[in-house]
Parts: structure tokens; sequence; C-alpha cells
């Protein structure tokens, strides 16, 4: 379908929406925050502020694409808006599925690194339970990109030029 027009009034791209990657994306936004409130939420510490960091940054750009998407105002983007079937290509297999697979990392080492404070009788704070919340939200937010970027790239092959 076109897109819509560049200028109006702003109604929603509903097609979008009920797209597969409008749903993806939604998935995207929930999982990425769960991950960075369960991260922000407790103590943290060392390399976790690099997974917090890489959590929100790609969840903020994510925020913004679909919002764009959804207003189908991607054509109001300089030079991006053009290709906004790559830059989507791009954002969820570059930024998406790296930075989310590096946090995973991150936060499933940090999770393992605590594993003994889960024993009965240990009486300190225990952030055992959060680091590993965060690490199962993050490889599944993972796999969400990955998936939403494969279909990006079917699209692709296919000599399509929309998101839709």
């Amino acid at each position: 379908p076109p897109e819509p027009p560049a200028r109006g009034s702003l109604s929603l791209h509903r097609a979008y929406l009920r797209s597969p990657l409008g749903l993806l994306r939604l998935g995207q936004l929930a999982l990425g925050a769960a991950f960075w409130v369960t991260v922000a939420a407790h103590k943290y510490e060392g390399a976790a502020h690099f997974a917090l960091f890489a959590a929100v940054l790609a969840w903020l750009l994510t925020l913004a694409l679909f919002g764009l998407s959804l207003l189908g105002r991607w054509a109001l983007v300089p030079w991006l808006g053009s290709r906004w079937l790559l830059t989507n290509l791009v954002h969820d297999l570059a930024l998406g599925v790296g930075l989310y697979a590096a946090a995973t990392g991150i936060m499933g080492y940090k999770a393992g690194r605590k594993s003994y404070c889960s024993l009965p009788g240990y009486s300190q704070r225990c952030l055992y339970s959060a680091y590993l919340s965060a690490s199962v939200c993050g490889g599944i937010a993972a796999c969400l990109y990955l998936f939403s970027g494969l279909y990006c790239l079917s699209r692709r092959c296919r000599d399509q030029r929309d998101i839709i």
C-alpha cells in the first residue's frame, strides 16, 4: 500500500499495526522495557551499565521506528525515509540483535556469578533472579529482532520497497 501523506492530520496506519512487523515491534518494545526496567530497578554494577545502556538505546530507536511507521511519517526522515525498509532491516539485524545479544550475555554471566545466593539460608540481598529475568527478556527480544530483520530481508529480496 502507498505510504500515507507526509502532511495533514495525524492518523494511525492500521495496516502497519496488524502487519507482522508491527506486531514484532510491539513485542520488542514490551520485552525491551521489561529488560531495562528490571536492571534499573535493582542495584547493578560493572558491565551491567553497558547492558542497560544497550537496552535503552535499542528500545528508544525501536520506539522511534515504531512511532514513525505507525503514523506513516517515515517520509519526513531525511535520507532514511526513502529507504525505510532498509533502515528497519539494518536497525533490526545490526542494532537490535547485536545490542540485545551483548546485553543478554552480560546479564547471563552476571546471573551465573550470583547463582550461589539463591541457596536457602543466604541472608544477603540476592540479584540472581533480577539478572536472570533480564537475561531471559533480552534473549527473547534478540530473537524478535532477528525475526523482524528476516521479515524485512525477505521483503527486500522480493523487491518490495515498503514495510507492509
